[in-house]
């Protein structure tokens, strides 16, 4: 089902049009039909189905299938600085980090400038389904300016990205296999967060109610199911998890925990950071960057809040603001003794030979 979209690449140093496309070398398969009707009507924002790629079966909405390659062979920069994360890991805290770190810690440029726009989504558009859309369009119809942004809201990243006349910053939940093959060989800086799986889940339910895009509808026990089966987008969890950790020795990569770098010692993620990132700054100047992004000062910073989604009513505010609690531990609130019990077993069994550690995963 997957289908091969023609597209002229530049060679930027000849000028001249070049074939630079790589087969993408993973098979897309729809889910089982029983399970995509159930998923169809749990996850009310995706109107077709869901797809599984490759071996490990990693699991995305019907988009996906028609990007793919463009992913795959996403042109690069030597000068790119991607965040790879799973969804809900402290990615956007670190999104802002990273943009400010590299650009003298311009906080008004960064108040006036919204982060998906300084630090742009890559596979966002495959997730907004056509009829999800219209819906959209509908609603905002009256409205000639929202009307514009919901057109826009589609558009591929990658494209807007080949034009851009800038350091490119780069957000994406896609997992090492499906990025560029050659994306930690040509230069560009790779930061891996990972975080415990259970906050991941508590935080990505949220997300899932609040965003029509997903429009989940069901309670955490059945996402909890959903999420531990690897049928929620992005997942297997364990597999995007072993894919960053496999590749942490590698020159322009770092990979860190969430935990440690916004719990434990927030001062030695900023450090590590910027030394990886080869931006030094004095301590009052990481003072301000500290106090910046707080979570309780980040939670009112409208520029990182997607406030635009809000105003065209495809994020709602039932479940709370895009930049929840930031809270380490908070999945005690919805896992009782039995789905706990169930859950660290899972979770043993999956760290089990792999070295990986997670601060604050379990229990006690």
């Amino acid at each position: 089902m997957l289908r091969y979209i023609e597209d002229e690449l530049i060679d930027r140093n000849s000028n001249q049009i070049t074939d630079k496309k790589r087969p993408f070398p993973y098979e897309i398969k729809c889910v089982d039909p029983e399970i995509n009707s159930e998923l169809l009507t749990c996850f009310t924002g995706e109107k077709t189905g869901f797809v599984q790629v490759g071996p490990k079966k990693w699991f995305f909405p019907s988009g996906y299938a028609k990007e793919a390659e463009n992913f795959y062979n996403f042109e690069l920069r030597p000068d790119d600085v991607f965040i790879i994360t799973f969804p809900r890991s402290g990615t956007t805290w670190t999104q802002e980090m990273v943009w400010l770190l590299c650009n003298n810690l311009d906080f008004a440029h960064a108040s006036q400038l919204p982060l998906t726009e300084r630090v742009p989504f890559l596979e966002f558009n495959c997730f907004v389904h056509p009829d999800t859309k219209a819906q959209f369009l509908k609603e905002n119809k009256h409205d000639p300016e929202k009307s514009k942004l919901v057109k826009q809201i589609d558009y591929p990243a990658w494209k807007s990205l080949s034009h851009a006349p800038d350091r490119r910053f780069i957000k994406t939940h896609l997992p090492f296999s499906l990025l560029p093959p050659d994306l930690l060989k040509v230069g560009c800086k790779v930061i891996y967060i990972a975080r415990n799986p259970k906050d991941v889940a508590v935080s990505f339910y949220h997300l899932n109610r609040s965003i029509r895009t997903q429009g989940y509808t069901g309670d955490f026990p059945k996402y909890w199911a959903y999420f531990q089966n690897n049928l929620q987008p992005w997942t297997p969890y364990w597999e995007h998890i072993k894919e960053g950790w496999s590749r942490k020795h590698e020159k322009n990569m770092l990979f860190m925990f969430y935990e440690d770098m916004n719990k434990v010692n927030p001062r030695n993620g900023l450090v590590q950071v910027a030394n990886f990132l080869e931006q030094s700054y004095t301590n009052d100047q990481l003072d301000k960057l500290e106090e910046h992004l707080r979570i309780d000062n980040f939670r009112q910073n409208k520029s990182v809040n997607y406030d635009i989604l809000k105003d065209l009513g495809i994020f709602l505010s039932t479940e709370g603001d895009f930049i929840r609690k930031g809270k380490t531990g908070g999945w005690k609130d919805y896992f009782d003794e039995k789905l706990n019990r169930e859950a660290d077993e899972w979770i043993e069994k999956n760290l089990r030979g792999t070295g990986i550690r997670f601060p604050c995963a379990k229990s006690n």
